[in-house]
């Protein structure tokens, strides 16, 4: 089986350096070893040194030659749009408090999983959300660089 030991950024592997593409969501691009299954239906094992965080557009190099280019899935996600920043914030402090993974888009918006129990919290707070089927890429724990938190 093949066996994938490395991360690429994707900054620094061509194109040309991947023959293959893996598409996966974002809990299977914060692991360590895991048997996954590339975009041909082929197999291969991701064993790498410690738990790390895989960036879509990543190359996963591959013993002996060769590498995977990682795709983020698209995901179900809901993205929360408020009309001020303090309100942002409050919604942010509560998703926070419950421990929920959140992405920071370059808007000002905030997306989480889709959760319809989120969802009503954040527009009993004021927010517009909108459900879509997007990547999904949170913000890194603060600590340790790693990602913490669990889905309501």
């Amino acid at each position: 089986m093949r066996r994938a030991t490395q991360i690429i950024p994707a900054s620094e592997a061509p194109e040309s350096k991947a023959q293959r593409s893996v598409t996966l969501s974002f809990d299977d691009r914060y692991r360590r070893r895991v048997r996954l299954t590339d975009d041909s239906g082929d197999d291969f094992l991701l064993d790498l040194g410690e738990v790390a965080r895989i960036a879509d557009g990543d190359c996963l190099a591959i013993e002996g030659g060769g590498g995977i280019r990682v795709r983020a899935a698209d995901e179900d996600v809901a993205d929360i749009h408020c009309e001020a920043p303090d309100q942002t914030i409050r919604i942010a402090w509560h998703l926070g408090n419950r421990h929920i993974l959140v992405q920071v888009l370059d808007n000002g918006r905030l997306r989480i999983r889709y959760d319809h129990v989120l969802v009503e919290m954040a527009e009993g707070l004021g927010a517009s959300v909108t459900r879509k089927r997007r990547p999904f890429d949170p913000e890194a724990g603060a600590y340790t660089g790693g990602v913490h938190g669990d889905d309501h």
